[in-house]
């Protein structure tokens, strides 16, 4: 499983000599038992990303390298042949000696093998942050079990069982212990839901997920309700009709799975209105690929939005890594030679990384694209500050967003990498 620690180290990546090579394998329904579709795809690739590397005038031991760095992966892709359970990731420069593998959910688009100065994230972050680290808890009277659901895996963290207490065959002379045994069973269900509900709340606390659902019977909900911390409502992303000792793995993913792509939708389309409304009024919101990347650099952006199919030419300077929209030969921060970039929504990928950016892939949206298709929501404008009569006008902070999470299942901040 891929952690936060390791998407930071592939976003820091960079190869001058371009030789950084990402291949992703996606599964396929092979039409015979000898998968040669499968194998002529990775061969093709393989040969097509020697011949960029030789069209860059790579040097002779350059070339070496990045032809073993293919050879191997090649390799790879042939014993992942006929295994339909998992995709994999690989990042690799023999350059530099850096070679990483990771086993994905089988939900990627299909295989790439792209060859370029950095990796290319852009299907990693796209499927971790479909598939969120979610914390998933199943309750009833005097049970409880904690399920993780992390890049597609559900794991069972935690079983609580508290008994509730033995009640004699007798109420006592005219019935009079029986209200006190009533109490003393709704006294055991209260406290039984509040470790659980304080449970819940430090594990979110030391982050041991980011969101958290909950399965139960609607009889069951007020009475928990009553017992969560505020902070532990506000991560609470959604629940789901379910009985603890009846509800199988498959029923806990599908509705995990359901609750989450619900609740994605719903922060993405308010991140959009909410940005464009902002933007109009020349506030905490921008639009268009110059804003945009200005924003970035100046570290003010705390949410970015992007065309699921947005596709945008960029320059970037060899020196300071200046990203600009304008196709400059000379870089104007520090006057370097500028470098083309193809996709700059690929090239913005590491920033938003290591900035712990929130970021949405917009998908179908009239309004998002009459602005440019890509936009921004900032956590200040720098350029509101007024310093010509000595006084610094109050800068507008962004409040704080309780449904971001923490997940490395977070790349940016994986707090939201979806598409909406």
């Amino acid at each position: 499983m891929i952690t936060r620690e390791e998407i930071h180290e592939l976003a820091q990546f960079e190869d001058d000599g371009a030789c950084a090579l990402s291949f992703y394998f996606q599964p396929s329904t092979p039409r015979n038992k000898a998968h040669k579709e499968e194998a002529i795809l990775i061969k093709d690739l393989a040969r097509e990303a020697l011949r960029q590397l030789e069209e860059k005038n790579q040097s002779r031991l350059k070339s070496e390298a990045a032809r073993a760095d293919l050879d191997r992966i090649v390799r790879v892709s042939q014993e992942l042949r006929g295994n339909g359970a998992h995709a994999k990731a690989v990042f690799a420069c023999a350059a530099k000696r850096f070679w990483r593998e990771y086993d994905l959910p089988a939900h990627l688009s299909g295989a790439q093998l792209v060859v370029d100065r950095h990796f290319h994230l852009k299907p990693l972050t796209q499927l971790l942050g479909s598939l969120p680290s979610l914390g998933i808890v199943l309750l009833d009277r005097h049970r409880a079990r904690l399920f993780e659901l992390r890049v597609g895996e559900l794991t069972e963290r935690m079983d609580f069982f508290h008994p509730l207490p033995h009640r004699g065959r007798s109420d006592g002379f005219r019935g009079y212990d029986a209200g006190h045994a009533e109490r003393s069973v709704a006294d055991e269900v209260r406290q039984h839901f509040k470790t659980v509900a304080d449970f819940v709340k430090d594990a979110l606390e030391k982050g041991m997920f980011d969101n958290w659902m909950l399965g139960c019977l609607d009889i069951h909900w007020p009475q928990f309700a009553a017992q969560l911390h505020s902070y532990a409502s506000q991560k609470l992303l959604g629940r789901f009709t379910a009985e603890v000792a009846h509800v199988s793995r498959d029923e806990i993913r599908s509705h995990a799975e359901q609750l989450f792509a619900e609740s994605q939708k719903k922060r993405c389309d308010e991140a959009v209105r909410e940005t464009l409304s902002q933007a109009r009024s020349s506030a905490r919101g921008v639009t268009g690929l110059r804003r945009v990347l200005r924003s970035l650099e100046s570290g003010e952006v705390q949410t970015l939005l992007v065309g699921q199919s947005y596709h945008a030419q960029a320059v970037e300077c060899a020196g300071c890594g200046h990203l600009d929209a304008h196709l400059v030969s000379f870089c104007p921060a520090c006057g370097r030679e500028t470098r083309e970039v193809v996709d700059v929504a690929e090239a913005i990928l590491p920033r938003v990384i290591r900035q712990d950016i929130e970021l949405f892939y917009v998908d179908g949206d009239s309004e998002f694209d009459k602005v440019g298709n890509i936009a921004a929501l900032l956590r200040f404008r720098s350029d509101q500050n007024n310093n010509s009569s000595g006084n610094v006008r109050p800068i507008t902070q962004a409040p704080p967003n309780p449904s971001v999470s923490r997940r490395v299942g977070r790349v940016g901040r994986y707090r939201g990498l979806a598409s909406g």
